[in-house]
């Protein structure tokens, strides 16, 4: 194939074509010498950069595996040089330039197709995109678009990542993944990374799982992009803390039985005084990233004067294929903890909606049959 365009603008198309083995010719302004790994300036290099000494260190090499040709002199060159490929992509040309291709590709019966530029100003930028809850058919629109037009993508191990080459054809993928008791990027080190890349010129998507700004530290990133003075956008994503209940058939709201839902961290233990309040608020609790620290949350609600039948759900791995469900009350939860072996990834719901999805009840089937097409939808 033969890509037609400045390598900068050209960078994108260049890079997809690259990522699926075509070969590629280039016509267009000098391949720049400085390259990173997965766009026009390095595609095809040095692969995927997934470990701290290369991620957001650009390898120093030209552009490989794609062949300089220089513009032709004349109409029957231009015939010869479309003759030689079984597709042209226009991605900046002028008029006289256009015209000329266009009855080349006309002649030899070439496919022509034309591709928008990627951005060129000297700074890039940030997006933060919301996966969801780890399934691909939860991603939104907007989130799509934003990958397909990444040159970098630092992600994480809670949000989709699998179809991430198809997603971001050609983009390097980073592994800034954080596991329970191993962060392999420190914050600061991510959003210095973010920071980087976006000031190299790259259009990059720290892409993350749930949403952005719900225990995602999203807002850190925008205040460290901001900082910078490198423009930051969010796009937000469907939350676990809703959506892995309702693939169990738990709704979280649900008339005549819960009105109001909290949402809080397990991260780290908390205390008395939060736990009193919570009994107070009376609704549905739902509790993100906490397996460390279920045991002594749960002790804490009972010995503070919940009720102890009060129903319990821990939905492991939500929306994967060997996602699993246990519920109990709460005078059996360490009973069931221990015999069970619950582990994180894992949402916790407490309150009387958790009965509706063993009831049968027709709202919490309906979630369910709607949450099951969402997950087997790829």
């Amino acid at each position: 194939m033969l890509v037609v365009g400045d390598a900068r603008p050209a960078r994108r198309v260049l890079a997809q074509y690259l990522a699926v083995g075509a070969e590629v010719f280039h016509l267009g302004g000098p391949l720049p010498e400085r390259g990173r790994a997965g766009n026009a300036e390095h595609a095809g290099a040095a692969g995927r950069a997934g470990n701290a000494e290369h991620a957001g260190h650009a390898a120093q090499t030209p552009i490989v595996h794609v062949h300089t040709v220089q513009p032709p002199r004349s109409p029957t060159a231009w015939s010869d040089l479309v003759s030689a490929v079984e597709l042209v992509v226009l991605v900046e040309a002028t008029a006289q330039t256009d015209a000329l291709i266009t009855a080349a590709c006309l002649r030899h019966r070439t496919w022509l197709t034309r591709e928008p530029a990627a951005e060129t100003s000297a700074m890039g930028s940030v997006t933060l995109v919301g996966g969801g809850p780890g399934s691909a058919g939860l991603l939104t629109v907007a989130a799509m678009d934003a990958l397909r037009r990444a040159d970098v993508v630092f992600y994480d191990r809670l949000g989709p990542s699998d179809l991430l080459e198809k997603w971001a054809p050609g983009a390097e993928l980073v592994d800034v993944g954080k596991a329970p008791g191993h962060h392999a990027r420190p914050q600061r080190e991510i959003e210095r990374m973010l920071v980087a890349a976006a000031l190299r010129g790259d259009t990059v998507v720290r892409l993350k799982g749930g949403d952005p700004f719900v225990f995602g530290r999203g807002g850190e990133e925008v205040i460290a992009c901001r900082e910078a003075g490198v423009a930051v956008t969010v796009i937000p994503g469907v939350t676990s803390a809703i959506a892995v209940p309702a693939a169990a058939g738990i709704p979280v709201t649900h008339r005549g039985v819960s009105r109001l839902f909290t949402v809080i961290s397990g991260h780290t233990p908390i205390g008395d005084r939060d736990l009193t309040h919570l009994i107070g608020l009376g609704g549905t609790i739902v509790v993100l990233m906490g397996i460390s620290t279920l045991g002594q949350m749960l002790g804490g609600l009972s010995r503070l004067g919940m009720r102890a039948d009060m129903p319990v759900a821990i939905i492991e791995r939500g929306f994967a294929d060997d996602q699993r469900t246990t519920i109990c009350s709460l005078d059996r939860a360490d009973e069931m903890m221990r015999t069970t072996g619950v582990r994180s990834p894992a949402v916790v719901v407490i309150g009387d909606v958790v009965t509706l999805a063993a009831r049968g009840d027709e709202a919490a089937d309906a979630l369910l049959r709607e949450a099951a097409q969402f997950a087997l939808f790829e």
